[in-house]
């Protein structure tokens, strides 16, 4: 893989920490992905299992359909589209409703930097379920642009189940064309440090985005998922719940919530939730839900957070039941993720979910 030569000024400065959207992040844990400082040698490997008359291209960074749906928001993004030479451009054709796609990212090197571009582009009228799936270990930078055209059904999952040692800085730009419907799930658990930045926007009126999420933060992890929907079109909709578990020394989870309804979003409805469960002394999650409106002509719009700690009563409660502990606990967690799991709706990934949450129980239990 060649070394990329990046320019030598960006429109975005680069970030030092101090600034809103990056103050809770660890910038020194960011192995130089955010100041350009991070050597483009790297190898991370793109491959799919596409659903029949699903077509998958690799093409150049000049393609069109790359950058359709929105230019770079940050540093990181714009150094990343920069590097990148060629795109995985993945299209599900119109009125098409094929079985699940699935793109692996998977990482083989964690000293040097890769970035990345996908494109998923689902054409009018179709129904399509893509997984992206990430795993090895890496240092990587990738955007996702998605598009769902008018009256198409996308569910999109991200699963970051990276190895111990990835530093993943993702962006995923989505468009809704009209009366489109996108349910995007992040689900994070792997990796050194993780920050997924979702970002919405409407391009026709009756557009309908759910974004859920679940992730689960052991010792040392830094794990972020900041979301922005922007409302600039009548009678949309947006539903955001994230929930999150957390245990081991320094294990920090980060969830921000941006929600901007401009002055023409009429009738917007829109609501946001996060939750996190503290399982240890030592952890600590930050959730900061934001809600900025331009207009008094909105049909619902609302958020909530909180974050808590194990709950010992429910815990003693199933003991005296004869329920022994190790058990007890994993039904309280699995109870606390369970409303998002079963708004998934792809049983292949709720079962690895449910695998994955009793796993990351036994490194605490045992």
């Amino acid at each position: 893989m060649t070394t990329p030569v990046l320019p030598d000024s960006f429109s975005h400065p680069v970030p030092t920490g101090r600034e809103e959207e990056w103050r809770f992040t660890p910038m020194r844990r960011l192995r130089g992905l955010h100041d350009g400082t991070a050597k483009g040698d790297g190898k991370v490997v793109v491959s799919v299992d596409a659903g029949e008359g699903v077509t998958v291209e690799t093409v150049g960074r000049d393609d069109p359909r790359v950058g359709k749906v929105g230019a770079p928001t940050d540093r990181v993004a714009e150094a990343a589209f920069t590097a990148i030479q060629t795109a995985t451009v993945v299209t599900v054709p119109q009125e098409l409703e094929p079985a699940p796609t699935v793109i692996t990212v998977r990482g083989e090197d964690a000293d040097g930097a890769a970035f990345g571009h996908i494109v998923i582009d689902v054409k009018p009228f179709a129904v399509a379920t893509v997984v992206l799936d990430h795993l090895g270990s890496a240092t990587y930078a990738g955007t996702v642009e998605v598009h769902v055209g008018d009256s198409a059904n996308l569910t999109l999952v991200s699963v970051q189940d990276w190895a111990d040692d990835a530093v993943h800085l993702a962006h995923q730009r989505i468009s809704l064309g009209r009366d489109a419907k996108v349910k995007a799930i992040a689900v994070t658990f792997g990796g050194n440090l993780v920050r997924l930045y979702p970002q919405v926007h409407y391009t026709a009126q009756g557009g309908d985005a759910e974004m859920l999420g679940l992730y689960f933060a052991d010792a040392g992890q830094h794990l972020e998922h900041r979301l922005r929907i922007d409302h600039t079109v009548p009678n949309c909709r947006s539903n955001v719940a994230y929930k999150g578990a957390l245990q081991g020394d320094k294990a920090h989870t980060v969830w921000i919530g941006d929600v901007i309804i401009g002055a023409e979003a009429t009738g917007t409805d829109t609501y946001e939730l996060n939750r996190n469960l503290l399982l240890t002394d030592g952890a600590s999650a930050d959730s900061v839900p934001n809600l900025e409106i331009y207009t008094g002509e909105v049909a619902g719009a609302g958020h909530a957070s909180a974050t808590g700690r194990f709950d010992d009563e429910q815990l003693f409660y199933l003991q005296s039941r004869g329920i022994r502990e190790d058990e007890a606990r994993r039904m309280v967690v699995r109870g606390f993720f369970g409303e998002i799991i079963g708004r998934i709706g792809v049983p292949i990934v709720q079962t690895r979910l449910l695998q994955k949450i009793d796993a990351e129980l036994a490194k605490t239990l045992n």
